[in-house]
Protein backbone atom coordinates (compact mmCIF):
# COMPACT_ATOMS: atom_id res chain seq x y z
CA UNK A 1 0.00 0.00 0.00
CA UNK A 2 1.04 3.59 -0.74
CA UNK A 3 0.02 6.46 1.54
CA UNK A 4 -0.67 10.05 0.51
CA UNK A 5 -0.90 12.70 3.24
CA UNK A 6 -3.01 15.70 2.26
CA UNK A 7 -1.36 18.66 4.00
CA UNK A 8 -2.67 21.83 2.36
CA UNK A 9 -4.96 23.33 5.03
CA UNK A 10 -5.09 27.10 5.44
CA UNK A 11 -5.69 27.49 9.18
CA UNK A 12 -8.30 29.88 10.66
CA UNK A 13 -10.35 27.90 13.19
CA UNK A 14 -7.58 27.83 15.81
CA UNK A 15 -6.49 31.45 15.53
CA UNK A 16 -4.18 32.86 16.90
CA UNK A 17 -2.29 29.54 17.22
CA UNK A 18 -3.09 28.66 13.63
CA UNK A 19 -2.75 31.31 10.90
CA UNK A 20 -2.45 31.31 7.12
CA UNK A 21 1.33 31.29 7.55
CA UNK A 22 1.33 28.43 10.07
CA UNK A 23 -1.77 26.22 9.74
CA UNK A 24 -2.58 23.69 12.42
CA UNK A 25 -0.90 20.73 10.71
CA UNK A 26 2.46 22.44 11.33
CA UNK A 27 1.80 23.11 15.03
CA UNK A 28 2.49 21.14 18.20
CA UNK A 29 -1.02 20.87 19.60
CA UNK A 30 -1.29 17.55 21.46
CA UNK A 31 2.34 16.54 22.16
CA UNK A 32 5.90 17.51 21.27
CA UNK A 33 5.40 16.69 17.58
CA UNK A 34 3.44 18.69 15.04
CA UNK A 35 0.19 17.23 13.73
CA UNK A 36 1.77 16.35 10.39
CA UNK A 37 4.67 14.64 12.17
CA UNK A 38 2.21 12.56 14.19
CA UNK A 39 0.35 11.71 10.97
CA UNK A 40 3.60 10.69 9.30
CA UNK A 41 4.39 8.32 12.20
CA UNK A 42 0.99 6.67 11.71
CA UNK A 43 1.51 6.51 7.95
CA UNK A 44 4.72 4.53 8.47
CA UNK A 45 2.58 1.75 9.94
CA UNK A 46 0.73 1.54 6.60
CA UNK A 47 3.42 2.02 3.99
CA UNK A 48 7.07 2.26 3.10
CA UNK A 49 6.13 4.69 0.33
CA UNK A 50 4.66 7.90 1.74
CA UNK A 51 3.91 11.02 -0.30
CA UNK A 52 2.89 14.40 1.11
CA UNK A 53 0.87 17.05 -0.75
CA UNK A 54 1.45 20.53 0.70
CA UNK A 55 0.53 23.95 -0.64
CA UNK A 56 3.58 25.77 -2.02
CA UNK A 57 3.37 28.44 0.70
CA UNK A 58 4.06 25.83 3.42
CA UNK A 59 6.20 23.37 1.49
CA UNK A 60 9.59 24.42 2.89
CA UNK A 61 8.42 24.30 6.52
CA UNK A 62 6.76 20.96 5.97
CA UNK A 63 9.88 19.51 4.35
CA UNK A 64 11.90 20.66 7.35
CA UNK A 65 9.48 18.85 9.67
CA UNK A 66 9.74 15.60 7.68
CA UNK A 67 13.47 15.28 6.96
CA UNK A 68 13.19 11.52 6.29
CA UNK A 69 11.38 12.20 3.02
CA UNK A 70 13.30 13.18 -0.12
CA UNK A 71 12.12 15.78 -2.63
CA UNK A 72 10.43 13.21 -4.84
CA UNK A 73 7.99 12.32 -2.05
CA UNK A 74 6.53 15.83 -1.94
CA UNK A 75 3.84 16.68 -4.48
CA UNK A 76 3.62 20.45 -4.17
CA UNK A 77 0.44 22.29 -5.13
CA UNK A 78 1.31 25.57 -6.92
CA UNK A 79 -1.83 26.95 -5.26
CA UNK A 80 -4.90 25.54 -3.53
CA UNK A 81 -7.39 24.03 -5.93
CA UNK A 82 -9.35 21.86 -3.50
CA UNK A 83 -8.98 18.27 -2.38
CA UNK A 84 -10.15 16.93 -5.75
CA UNK A 85 -7.21 18.38 -7.67
CA UNK A 86 -4.85 17.67 -4.78
CA UNK A 87 -5.73 14.00 -5.21
CA UNK A 88 -5.48 14.21 -9.01
CA UNK A 89 -1.94 15.64 -8.65
CA UNK A 90 -1.00 12.84 -6.24
CA UNK A 91 -2.38 10.18 -8.59
CA UNK A 92 -0.45 11.61 -11.55
CA UNK A 93 2.75 11.61 -9.48
CA UNK A 94 2.28 8.12 -8.04
CA UNK A 95 1.29 6.65 -11.40
CA UNK A 96 4.76 7.39 -12.79
CA UNK A 97 6.44 5.47 -9.96
CA UNK A 98 4.23 2.54 -8.93
CA UNK A 99 1.98 -0.23 -10.17
CA UNK A 100 -1.40 1.25 -11.11
CA UNK A 101 -3.22 -1.52 -9.22
CA UNK A 102 -1.50 -0.93 -5.87
CA UNK A 103 -3.92 0.52 -3.30
CA UNK A 104 -3.35 4.10 -2.15
CA UNK A 105 -4.51 5.37 1.24
CA UNK A 106 -5.43 9.05 1.32
CA UNK A 107 -5.25 10.58 4.81
CA UNK A 108 -5.24 14.09 6.28
CA UNK A 109 -2.35 15.78 8.07
CA UNK A 110 -4.37 17.57 10.75
CA UNK A 111 -6.42 14.88 12.49
CA UNK A 112 -5.88 13.68 16.05
CA UNK A 113 -5.77 9.89 16.52
CA UNK A 114 -4.42 8.01 19.52
CA UNK A 115 -4.89 4.37 18.49
CA UNK A 116 -2.27 4.03 15.76
CA UNK A 117 -2.52 0.23 15.66
CA UNK A 118 -6.27 0.39 15.12
CA UNK A 119 -5.67 3.00 12.44
CA UNK A 120 -3.29 0.69 10.60
CA UNK A 121 -5.65 -2.29 10.89
CA UNK A 122 -8.57 -0.31 9.44
CA UNK A 123 -6.58 0.76 6.40
CA UNK A 124 -5.26 -2.76 5.86
CA UNK A 125 -8.87 -3.99 5.80
CA UNK A 126 -9.81 -1.20 3.39
CA UNK A 127 -6.86 -2.00 1.11
CA UNK A 128 -7.81 -5.68 1.03
CA UNK A 129 -11.42 -4.84 0.15
CA UNK A 130 -10.41 -2.31 -2.49
CA UNK A 131 -8.06 -4.78 -4.18
CA UNK A 132 -10.64 -7.58 -4.08
CA UNK A 133 -13.36 -5.58 -5.84
CA UNK A 134 -11.47 -2.73 -7.55
CA UNK A 135 -13.61 -0.17 -5.73
CA UNK A 136 -12.94 2.90 -3.63
CA UNK A 137 -13.25 2.08 0.07
CA UNK A 138 -14.01 4.72 2.68
CA UNK A 139 -13.22 4.65 6.40
CA UNK A 140 -16.29 5.53 8.47
CA UNK A 141 -16.17 6.78 12.06
CA UNK A 142 -18.78 5.40 14.47
CA UNK A 143 -20.61 8.49 15.79
CA UNK A 144 -20.19 9.19 19.49
CA UNK A 145 -22.66 12.08 19.63
CA UNK A 146 -25.22 13.65 17.24
CA UNK A 147 -22.73 15.90 15.42
CA UNK A 148 -24.12 18.55 13.10
CA UNK A 149 -20.72 19.61 11.77
CA UNK A 150 -19.84 16.41 9.86
CA UNK A 151 -21.18 14.71 6.78
CA UNK A 152 -22.49 11.16 7.19
CA UNK A 153 -22.11 7.91 5.26
CA UNK A 154 -25.17 5.63 5.19
CA UNK A 155 -24.16 1.99 5.04
CA UNK A 156 -26.03 -0.81 3.28
CA UNK A 157 -25.55 -4.55 3.67
CA UNK A 158 -22.31 -6.43 4.28
CA UNK A 159 -20.23 -7.04 1.17
CA UNK A 160 -20.30 -10.72 0.24
CA UNK A 161 -17.02 -12.41 1.12
CA UNK A 162 -15.70 -9.41 3.07
CA UNK A 163 -16.75 -9.58 6.72
CA UNK A 164 -17.05 -6.19 8.39
CA UNK A 165 -17.10 -4.29 5.08
CA UNK A 166 -20.32 -2.60 3.97
CA UNK A 167 -21.73 -1.24 0.75
CA UNK A 168 -22.33 2.53 0.77
CA UNK A 169 -26.00 3.43 0.35
CA UNK A 170 -25.79 7.23 0.36
CA UNK A 171 -24.09 10.36 1.67
CA UNK A 172 -25.79 12.94 3.86
CA UNK A 173 -24.73 16.54 4.23
CA UNK A 174 -24.28 18.12 7.65
CA UNK A 175 -27.65 17.46 9.35
CA UNK A 176 -29.63 19.44 11.90
CA UNK A 177 -29.59 18.16 15.48
CA UNK A 178 -32.84 16.18 15.23
CA UNK A 179 -31.70 14.42 12.05
CA UNK A 180 -28.29 13.69 13.57
CA UNK A 181 -30.06 12.06 16.53
CA UNK A 182 -32.01 9.87 14.09
CA UNK A 183 -28.77 8.83 12.39
CA UNK A 184 -27.30 7.91 15.77
CA UNK A 185 -30.35 5.89 16.77
CA UNK A 186 -30.46 3.92 13.52
CA UNK A 187 -26.90 2.58 13.82
CA UNK A 188 -26.54 2.70 10.03
CA UNK A 189 -24.49 5.87 9.70
CA UNK A 190 -20.84 6.81 10.04
CA UNK A 191 -19.15 10.16 10.19
CA UNK A 192 -17.38 10.87 6.92
CA UNK A 193 -13.80 11.73 7.90
CA UNK A 194 -12.48 12.00 4.34
CA UNK A 195 -10.30 8.86 4.41
CA UNK A 196 -10.41 6.46 1.48
CA UNK A 197 -8.39 3.81 -0.33
CA UNK A 198 -8.19 2.96 -4.03
CA UNK A 199 -5.66 2.27 -6.77
CA UNK A 200 -4.72 4.60 -9.63
CA UNK A 201 -6.74 2.43 -12.02
CA UNK A 202 -9.76 2.43 -9.71
CA UNK A 203 -9.76 6.20 -9.33
CA UNK A 204 -9.27 6.77 -13.06
CA UNK A 205 -12.15 4.45 -13.91
CA UNK A 206 -14.44 6.25 -11.47
CA UNK A 207 -13.32 9.67 -12.74
CA UNK A 208 -13.91 8.68 -16.33
CA UNK A 209 -17.50 7.73 -15.52
CA UNK A 210 -18.49 10.29 -12.88
CA UNK A 211 -15.98 13.17 -13.02
CA UNK A 212 -14.54 13.47 -16.56
CA UNK A 213 -13.15 16.93 -15.76
CA UNK A 214 -10.91 15.41 -13.08
CA UNK A 215 -9.77 12.68 -15.52
CA UNK A 216 -8.94 15.46 -17.99
CA UNK A 217 -6.93 17.26 -15.30
CA UNK A 218 -5.03 14.05 -14.61
CA UNK A 219 -4.18 13.67 -18.30
CA UNK A 220 -2.92 17.26 -18.42
CA UNK A 221 -0.62 16.77 -15.43
CA UNK A 222 0.79 13.30 -15.93
CA UNK A 223 3.39 14.10 -18.62
CA UNK A 224 4.38 17.69 -17.78
CA UNK A 225 8.10 18.06 -17.09
CA UNK A 226 8.44 21.84 -16.75
CA UNK A 227 7.63 23.27 -13.27
CA UNK A 228 6.44 26.50 -14.90
CA UNK A 229 4.07 24.69 -17.23
CA UNK A 230 2.87 22.47 -14.36
CA UNK A 231 2.02 25.52 -12.23
CA UNK A 232 0.24 27.24 -15.13
CA UNK A 233 -1.91 24.19 -15.85
CA UNK A 234 -2.65 23.40 -12.21
CA UNK A 235 -3.73 26.96 -11.42
CA UNK A 236 -6.19 26.84 -14.32
CA UNK A 237 -8.20 24.10 -12.58
CA UNK A 238 -11.47 24.85 -10.78
CA UNK A 239 -11.39 24.62 -6.98
CA UNK A 240 -13.26 21.38 -6.18
CA UNK A 241 -13.85 19.14 -3.18
CA UNK A 242 -13.29 15.44 -3.87
CA UNK A 243 -16.45 14.35 -2.03
CA UNK A 244 -18.69 16.49 -4.23
CA UNK A 245 -16.71 16.16 -7.45
CA UNK A 246 -16.37 12.36 -7.37
CA UNK A 247 -17.02 10.31 -4.24
CA UNK A 248 -20.69 11.16 -3.73
CA UNK A 249 -21.43 10.53 -7.43
CA UNK A 250 -19.99 7.03 -7.51
CA UNK A 251 -22.51 4.18 -7.43
CA UNK A 252 -20.05 1.54 -6.28
CA UNK A 253 -18.36 2.28 -2.96
CA UNK A 254 -17.61 0.38 0.22
CA UNK A 255 -17.02 1.52 3.79
CA UNK A 256 -14.96 -0.01 6.60
CA UNK A 257 -15.86 0.96 10.20
CA UNK A 258 -12.89 2.63 11.88
CA UNK A 259 -11.15 0.66 14.61
CA UNK A 260 -9.64 3.83 16.06
CA UNK A 261 -10.58 7.05 17.82
CA UNK A 262 -10.73 10.17 15.65
CA UNK A 263 -10.94 13.92 16.12
CA UNK A 264 -10.82 16.68 13.54
CA UNK A 265 -9.64 19.28 16.12
CA UNK A 266 -11.78 21.90 14.43
CA UNK A 267 -11.95 24.33 17.35
CA UNK A 268 -10.57 24.99 20.83
CA UNK A 269 -13.21 22.85 22.53
CA UNK A 270 -11.91 19.91 20.48
CA UNK A 271 -8.31 20.83 21.24
CA UNK A 272 -9.10 20.98 24.96
CA UNK A 273 -10.62 17.49 24.77
CA UNK A 274 -7.59 16.18 22.86
CA UNK A 275 -5.24 17.21 25.67
CA UNK A 276 -5.08 15.90 29.23
CA UNK A 277 -6.67 18.22 31.78
CA UNK A 278 -6.18 18.48 35.54
CA UNK A 279 -8.76 17.66 38.23
CA UNK A 280 -10.54 20.97 37.60
CA UNK A 281 -10.75 20.21 33.86
CA UNK A 282 -8.14 22.88 33.15
CA UNK A 283 -5.39 22.67 30.55
CA UNK A 284 -2.47 25.10 30.87
CA UNK A 285 0.50 25.34 28.52
CA UNK A 286 3.27 27.93 28.55
CA UNK A 287 5.02 30.15 31.05
CA UNK A 288 3.73 33.04 33.17
CA UNK A 289 0.14 31.80 33.49
CA UNK A 290 -1.52 32.81 36.75
CA UNK A 291 -5.01 31.65 37.76
CA UNK A 292 -7.39 31.85 40.69
CA UNK A 293 -10.62 29.79 40.89
CA UNK A 294 -10.61 28.78 37.23
CA UNK A 295 -12.39 25.67 35.95
CA UNK A 296 -12.95 23.98 32.60
CA UNK A 297 -10.48 26.30 30.86
CA UNK A 298 -8.00 26.03 28.01
CA UNK A 299 -5.18 28.53 28.60
CA UNK A 300 -2.05 28.68 26.48
CA UNK A 301 0.66 31.33 26.45
CA UNK A 302 3.09 31.20 23.51
CA UNK A 303 4.52 34.66 24.28
CA UNK A 304 6.53 34.12 27.49
CA UNK A 305 7.44 37.81 27.80
CA UNK A 306 3.82 38.54 28.66
CA UNK A 307 2.03 37.42 31.83
CA UNK A 308 -1.54 36.05 31.69
CA UNK A 309 -3.86 36.30 34.69
CA UNK A 310 -7.28 34.59 34.73
CA UNK A 311 -9.55 34.89 37.78
CA UNK A 312 -12.91 33.33 38.53
CA UNK A 313 -13.78 32.06 35.07
CA UNK A 314 -15.35 28.84 33.81
CA UNK A 315 -15.72 27.47 30.26
CA UNK A 316 -13.15 29.84 28.82
CA UNK A 317 -10.38 29.80 26.21
CA UNK A 318 -7.44 32.17 26.57
CA UNK A 319 -4.69 31.93 23.95
CA UNK A 320 -1.86 34.44 23.69
CA UNK A 321 0.68 34.44 20.84
CA UNK A 322 2.74 37.04 19.05
CA UNK A 323 0.05 37.05 16.36
CA UNK A 324 -2.81 37.95 18.69
CA UNK A 325 -4.82 37.33 21.85
CA UNK A 326 -8.02 35.29 22.00
CA UNK A 327 -10.45 35.31 24.92
CA UNK A 328 -13.63 33.32 24.30
CA UNK A 329 -16.33 31.23 25.89
CA UNK A 330 -15.21 27.71 25.10
CA UNK A 331 -18.61 26.61 23.81
CA UNK A 332 -18.50 29.47 21.28
CA UNK A 333 -14.96 28.72 20.13
CA UNK A 334 -16.20 27.24 16.81
CA UNK A 335 -16.87 30.85 15.79
CA UNK A 336 -13.21 31.84 16.03
CA UNK A 337 -12.86 31.39 12.28
CA UNK A 338 -15.34 34.24 11.71
CA UNK A 339 -12.98 36.58 13.55
CA UNK A 340 -9.81 35.20 11.97
CA UNK A 341 -11.12 35.95 8.48
CA UNK A 342 -11.44 39.63 9.40
CA UNK A 343 -7.84 39.92 10.57
CA UNK A 344 -5.24 40.85 7.90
Amino acid sequence: MITVIIAGGSGTRLWPLSTSNKPKQLLQLTNDKSMVQNTYERAKLLSKEIYVVPDISHADVLKAQLPELDEDHFVIEPGRRGTANCIVAALAHVAKRHDHDEPIAFIHADHHIRDSQGFALSFQEAATASTARSEIVLIGIEPTYPATGFGYIERDGVVEGLDGVFHVESFKEKPDFETANQYMASGNYFWNCGYFVGSVNTFLREMEQYAPELKANYEKLKDIASPEEYAKIYLSFENEVIDIALIEKSSSLMVVPARFDWMDVGNFADLHEANQSDEKKNYFKGENIHEIEVENAFIRNDDPDKHIAVIGLDNVVVVNTKDGLLVARKDLSPRVGEIAKKIP
